[in-house]
């Protein structure tokens, strides 16, 4: 039996839908000059990780390209703008399970040296703020695979971490 296909796509199997891992960007911005990075406090309100220290992050919309989603979400969350060809794989985050993700996540992690635009909460109903901290003085009570992730960035460590696999 042939799939259907909508516009030359091959129509998606009900099943395959439904055990897909999420696809997930976050982004590093890191103004070397000061070697400081931006990071977001979630609010009371947030889906995971109440008040505790993030990384802009989100969610990829379907058919989206995986640079686009960082770029979109590091301005929906914060009102800097990167270019898609200036962003860098900095990591990749496998988690087996996540919030509206019981079949896994993968957060690819990009690195920006170059943005334009104010840092800004353009979210606070998801975030208590949005602020620059030193390199070196990171704060303690941040999500582990982010903060993994950032602290692995900052150090040249491994590129890849596993989150809740046995």
């Amino acid at each position: 039996m042939a799939q259907r296909t909508t516009d030359d796509q091959p129509e998606a199997l009900p099943l395959a839908l439904g055990s897909m891992t999420l696809l997930v960007a976050s982004v590093i911005v890191h103004d070397q000059a000061v070697d400081r990075v931006v990071l977001l406090q979630r609010s009371q309100n947030a889906k995971f990780a109440q008040g505790m220290w993030d990384l802009p992050v989100g969610m990829s919309e379907p058919g989206e390209p995986i640079t686009e989603t960082a770029v979109r979400e590091l301005y929906e969350e914060t009102g800097l703008t990167v270019k898609r060809e200036s962003l860098t794989v900095a990591h990749v985050i496998h988690g087996a399970c996540g919030v509206e993700a019981p079949n896994g996540f993968l957060t690819v992690v990009f690195a920006a040296n170059e943005w334009s635009g104010e840092l800004q909460n353009r979210e606070p109903r998801k975030h208590a703020q949005v602020c620059w901290f030193s390199a070196d003085a990171l704060p303690e009570d941040f999500v582990a695979t982010t903060a993994s992730a950032l602290h692995r960035y900052l150090s040249g460590g491994p590129q890849v971490s596993l989150d809740g696999w046995t």
